[in-house]
Order: C-alpha cells, then structure tokens, then sequence
C-alpha cells in the first residue's frame, strides 16, 4: 500500500489541513456561489461533482509534486473557510500560490494569513527561486493580498481567453 502525508500547517487563527470527505458539502455550497468563483477558473460556479473533482486533483498533487493545496478552516470551531495553497497543473510554468475563500470569511486578513503560511511551507520545503499569483485584472481584493506579500506583477498572461496579471513571489534572501 502507498502512503504519503499532507502536513498540516497552523497560523495564528487558521489550520491548513488535507481536504476530507466531509468538505465537500461546505467546499461545494462555496464554489456554488457566482461572488465566490467570479474570479475563479472559469469564473462560473461549480456543481458538487465538478468540486469533488477538484478535491481529488489538489490531493493527488500532493502525491505527484510534494505539494498542493490545503484545506483551509478556523482553529476557532474547525469551520471550513476555504482552500489555500500550491497548485502546479501540468500546463503551468511554475508553481502557482492559490487562495479563496467563503465570502463570510472575506476582509478579515485571513486570505493573506493563510497565503504567506502556504508560500513559506513552500520555500522552506522546495529550492524555488519563485512561484506565481495569476490574478484576474479587476480582481482588486486579491492583487491586495499578494502586494502585502511583497509579490511583484511582473506582467500579463492569457488562458483560455482570460486575461490575467502574473505576479511573482520572490524566495527571501
């Protein structure tokens, strides 16, 4: 039998944790939400299949790369929030600090919080000069988020006919 082992991070306020099962009720009411997935991907919602779905390429990334993307909740009360992490298609140039969360949870620092634990885990564990944010132009509250990360928008890409800014996070030196 192969095993392997997701960590689990903790910050302050939040746990990073492998995605379960029982996620996907909370994880898919999210992803079903047009404000939460504007920005998302096809920017469209997703169905409860199309969400389990991702819960299984973020867990098998982890076999695959050594890395991928956490489940993200409170340490206060265990509530699921949302995902945080590293995700590395294989289309995808570099490895790619990902982040969202349920609207409630939105403003409270926690997006930020939870990015700079996922890019530190990253660049203690794995010898990258950088990994990337790829951010929807008009999606302000995320370009925040990566500025407070000291992240550099070094200039634009296309996918699927989505334009997106490439912002870049710097190993510290």
């Amino acid at each position: 039998m192969f095993t392997f082992e997701i960590p689990t991070i903790a910050t302050d306020r939040l746990r990073l944790r492998a995605f379960q099962a029982s996620d996907l009720d909370a994880y898919a009411a999210m992803r079903a939400n047009p404000e939460v997935t504007r920005y998302l991907g096809t920017g469209r919602p997703s169905t409860p299949i199309e969400v389990w779905r991702m819960m299984s390429t973020f867990l098998g990334q982890w076999v695959l790369r050594g890395y991928g993307v956490w489940a993200c909740e409170k340490i206060d009360g265990g509530v699921f929030i949302g995902s945080v992490g590293i995700f590395h298609p294989l289309e995808w140039p570099e490895p790619e600090i990902i982040y969202s969360l349920d609207k409630p949870y939105w403003g409270h620092g926690f997006a930020t919080e939870a990015a700079r634990a996922a890019r530190d885990w990253l660049f203690a564990h794995f010898p990258l000069p950088r990994a990337a944010s790829l951010i929807r132009p008009d999606n302000h509250a995320s370009k925040r988020v990566v500025e407070k990360l000291d992240a550099i928008c070094e200039g634009t890409y296309e996918r699927h006919g989505t334009a997106y800014e490439w912002w870049v996070h710097y190993r510290a030196q």
